[in-house]
C-alpha cells in the first residue's frame, strides 16, 4: 500500500533486476556456495593501461576539483573527434554533455523532455531502465512487440501505428540489450521516413557499438539530416573500454538549447563527473586504446561462438544468434514444467545448479532468459553443462 509520506513517484520505481540478481549471486558466493553468475551486463576485462596511467598523472598533478558541468574542454573535443572519426557525425563542443555513465545521461534526456502523460515508444525486449525512468518522470510507456521472426527489431508499419499525437520520444537501442541484434543503416533509414515531419525525438543508446559481430554499426543520427536533427546518442565507455566503476557517459544532440537545459538540471543534482575519469576518458576515445578495443571485441566474440554452439544442443531451447553485445537470449518456452515462466525458471536454476541467468520479464518478454558471456569460456562451458543438466533433471 502506497505510503503518503513518500512522493507517489518514488514508490512507483522498482530495483533493477539484473543488478538484484548480481547481487544476490554474489551474496551466495560469499556464504561458499559454488555459484557461476552469467548476470551482470559488465566487462571482465582489466581498464587498459595507458587509461589507468592517464588517471594516475592526473592525480599527482593535483587534477582533483570541480570542472565544468558539461565536461572538461579536451572531453569534450575528444568526443566530438570521436563522433566524426567513426561516425561521419558533426559536433560541436556545446552540443555534447558528460554524465555519470550513459544511464545517468538517458534520466537527464528524459527527465528534460517528458511531460506528464506523453507517451514514449520503447520495443520490446527493453533495457530494464528504460520505461521505469520514463514512468519516474510521469510518461507513458508504448511498448512495441518484437520476437525471433522479426529477428527482435521492430517494423516501419509497427511504429506507424504506435504513433499518437501524444508520442513524444522513440527509444532505440542497437546493438540491444538484452537481444545483441543490430539495426542496419537502411532498417534506420526506414524509421527515419516514418518519423519524417514528425515532433518525435529519437533517443538512440548506443552504448554496445563497439562490439559488433560480423555486421557493421550505423548510428541512427547518421542516416539522414533529419534523423541527426532529432536524434539524442547516448554513449560511454563502460562497455567497451571495460571502464564501468569509472562511470562516465555522454550525449549528443543537435538542439543546444535541449543540452543547456540538461546541463542546467546537472548542475543542480550532480555537477560534474569525477575530474580524474575525465581526464583518463580522453585517452580512453583516442586511437591509442584501438588495439586494447579490439582484442576485447574478438574475445567476446569467441566466447559468443562457443555459448552460441552449446546452447544450440540444449534441448527445448531456442536462440538466435546476436550480432552485437554480450548476451544471448534463449527461449525457454519448449523447456519441461515452466510453460514460460522465466522468473520460476532463474530461480530454480540458481537452487538447483548454481547458475545465475536474467528473467526475460525483466526486459518485457517472458519466455527467454539473458545469458551474459562476459566471462572466460571455461565458465561459459561450465555454466552451459549445468544448465543442460537442470533441464535433463527436470
Amino acid at each position: 500500500m502506497p505510503n503518503p509520506t513518500y512522493a507517489p513517484r518514488i514508490q512507483l520505481l522498482s530495483e533493477s533486476t539484473t543488478i538484484a540478481i548480481s547481487s544476490l549471486a554474489r551474496e551466495l558466493k560469499a556464504q561458499g556456495k559454488d555459484i557461476l553468475s552469467f548476470s551482470a551486463g559488465e566487462p571482465d576485462f582489466d581498464t587498459p593501461k595507458p587509461i589507468k596511467d592517464e588517471a594516475i598523472r592526473a592525480l599527482n598533478s593535483g587534477f582533483t576539483h570541480y570542472t565544468a558541468v558539461s565536461g572538461i574542454p579536451e572531453l569534450l573535443k575528444a568526443i566530438c573527434a570521436k563522433l566524426e572519426r567513426e561516425n561521419g557525425l558533426h559536433y560541436e563542443p556545446n552540443e555534447i554533455l558528460v554524465s555519470n555513465g550513459a544511464k545517468h545521461s538517458l534520466f537527464n534526456v528524459f527527465s528534460a523532455l517528458v511531460c506528464e502523460g506523453d507517451e514514449v515508444i520503447i520495443p520490446a525486449p527493453y533495457w530494464v531502465s528504460y520505461p521505469e525512468i520514463v514512468t519516474y518522470c510521469g510518461g507513458k510507456n508504448v511498448f512495441i512487440p518484437t520476437d525471433e521472426k522479426s529477428n527482435f527489431k521492430i517494423t516501419p508499419k509497427q511504429l506507424k501505428e504506435a504513433i499518437t499525437p501524444k508520442t513524444k520520444i522513440l527509444v532505440l537501442n542497437s546493438p540491444s540489450n538484452p537481444t545483441g541484434v543490430v539495426y542496419s543503416k537502411e532498417e534506420l533509414e526506414e524509421i527515419g521516413q516514418v518519423l519524417a515531419g514528425s515532433g518525435i525525438w529519437v533517443l538512440s543508446d548506443e552504448i554496445y557499438e563497439k562490439l559488433i559481430y560480423d555486421t557493421t554499426f550505423c548510428s541512427a543520427a547518421a542516416v539522414s539530416q533529419d534523423m541527426c536533427e532529432r536524434t539524442i546518442v547516448i554513449n560511454g565507455l563502460s562497455k567497451a573500454v571495460a571502464m564501468t566503476g569509472w562511470r562516465v557517459g555522454y550525449l549528443a544532440c543537435k538542439d543546444k538549447q535541449l543540452v543547456k537545459y540538461i546541463d542546467n538540471l546537472q548542475s543542480q543534482c550532480t555537477s560534474n563527473v569525477n575530474s580524474i575519469a575525465q581526464k583518463a576518458s580522453v585517452v580512453a576515445l583516442s586511437k591509442e586504446c584501438a588495439a586494447d578495443i579490439e582484442e576485447m571485441r574478438l574475445a567476446f566474440k569467441e566466447r559468443m561462438e562457443v555459448a552460441y554452439k552449446l546452447f544450440s544442443t540444449l534441448p527445448g531451447i531456442t536462440l538466435q544468434k546476436p550480432q552485437g553485445a554480450f548476451y544471448l537470449f534463449p527461449n525457454i518456452q519448449g523447456v519441461g514444467k515452466f510453460g514460460g515462466d522465466s522468473m520460476r525458471f532463474c530461480q530454480e536454476l540458481l537452487q538447483a545448479q548454481g547458475v545465475a541467468l536474467v528473467p526475460g520479464s525483466a526486459f518485457g518478454q517472458d519466455g527467454y532468459v539473458r545469458f551474459s558471456f562476459a566471462c572466460g569460456i571455461e565458465q561459459i562451458q561450465a555454466g552451459i553443462e549445468r544448465i543442460a543438466r537442470f533441464i535433463k533433471d527436470i
